[in-house]
């Protein structure tokens, strides 16, 4: 379906699907947009952790955005088929997650959930309280994080901060990941060791946290053989995504008395109540600020792709933005086959549009590009581009501050 957005009195419909911040929900001009939960054909939807494997996801929706990192509750495959991009706010709640990781390193350390259970155990109406904790605090003796080695597998925003975090309490960082970006490399520490393999961080760590995106390469990353490598009493943390890790595994890693504690933010059947186990309730980003951070982001990612089809931060698709020289843009999401740009051109030529500018990149089998014209496009040209083979979505984006 071809569509003239941003024609004056055109509202753009916005489900939501989860609580959002309200703050990132005002960067949605209410002349423009209509947002609510009961939106029927919305042009696009809003959502945090809500299932969308689970719903039939309406063919008027132009684009899907997470107020959070992971997209695993999103099937993006389908929407690359249909040319819809998925946003979502990498390394907005990142500081949340690092204190969160710091908190999981002091658990474990210190022994603090075996020592909150014995004093919440304890009879009130003892005669003798401070007697019965003095004898209990020595099964609680823990140890220090300063002088101990921290291996972190994932150096991305998360990764990068807790490795800043670990070497100012005065550890040791060894740090892996294969696909480092170049705004990730340049803000490691660099006091951080760098390792060739995971497989070596696990060999030299009192402590791993893990911090990589759950796809096939990452799931069950820890499994028994990769456990086996880690030393005797060694804590694993995982703050990353609950498949990466073996949860069979790492039950028989710690009953075998090898694995010193698991901290995750994954509860399970399996895991729950484990007495070497700290599980929290998914609390990586249930903070303030991270739920704001995550909402403006992506509102504010998802508003530009609406308006005038810039794509920052999209899962499926990659990045394009170009500054308005034009009234009139044209959005084409497209399969990355070879000629795509010669057939564009040649429809436009013949529908008398002079291209005044155009950007066009690709990412794995998806290509975008964006084309400025110097006149209104009409419905038969943009029909015509419509129907090359492999346009998989077209948008129509008249400037609408102008």
């Amino acid at each position: 379906m071809v569509e003239p957005i941003g024609l004056p009195g055109r509202r753009f419909e916005i489900l939501v699907l989860n609580q959002i911040s309200a703050n990132g929900l005002k960067r949605l001009p209410a002349e423009r947009y209509s947002v609510g939960k009961d939106v029927t054909r919305p042009d696009a939807v809003l959502l945090r952790s809500a299932d969308l494997h689970a719903m039939t996801i309406p063919d008027s929706v132009r684009a899907i955005a997470r107020a959070g990192a992971g997209t695993n509750n999103i099937p993006v495959r389908a929407m690359s088929a249909r040319g819809v991009p998925v946003f979502n706010a990498p390394g907005a709640n990142a500081n949340a997650v690092k204190e969160l990781v710091l908190t999981g390193m002091l658990l474990a350390a210190r022994n603090v959930a075996p020592a909150l259970r014995f004093v919440a155990g304890l009879d009130a109406a003892m005669a003798d309280m401070n007697k019965a904790v003095e004898e209990g605090k020595k099964n609680f003796a823990g140890f220090e994080l300063a002088g101990h080695t921290l291996g972190i597998v994932g150096l991305g925003k998360v990764g990068c901060l807790v490795a800043d975090a670990a070497i100012k309490l005065g550890m040791q960082v060894l740090g892996f990941d294969p696909d480092i970006t170049v705004e990730a490399a340049w803000s490691l520490p660099a006091q951080v060791k760098k390792a060739a393999s995971v497989a070596e961080v696990l060999k030299n760590s009192n402590f791993v946290t893990l911090h990589v995106p759950l796809v096939d390469a990452t799931r069950d990353l820890l499994n028994a053989d990769k456990l086996k490598l880690m030393k005797p009493g060694a804590v694993l943390l995982n703050f990353s995504r609950e498949g990466v890790v073996s949860e069979s595994a790492v039950l028989a890693a710690l009953d075998a008395k090898h694995l010193g504690w698991y901290v995750c933010d994954f509860p399970s059947a399996a895991i729950n109540r484990h007495k070497q186990v700290i599980a929290l309730p998914h609390l990586g980003a249930s903070t303030r600020e991270a739920e704001e951070n995550c909402a403006i982001m992506v509102v504010d990612q998802l508003r530009d792709y609406l308006e005038h089809g810039n794509v920052v931060n999209a899962v499926n698709f990659p990045s394009v933005s170009m500054a308005r020289e034009s009234a009139y843009r044209v959005a084409i999401a497209n399969a990355n086959v070879p000629n795509m740009l010669g057939q564009i051109s040649t429809a436009m030529a013949q529908a008398g549009l002079n291209i005044h500018n155009m950007v066009n990149k690709s990412r794995g089998d998806m290509a975008y590009t964006l084309v400025d014209v110097e006149s209104p496009v009409s419905a038969a040209a943009l029909d015509q581009i419509r129907s090359i083979a492999g346009v998989l979505g077209l948008r129509y984006l008249p400037d609408p501050d102008r």
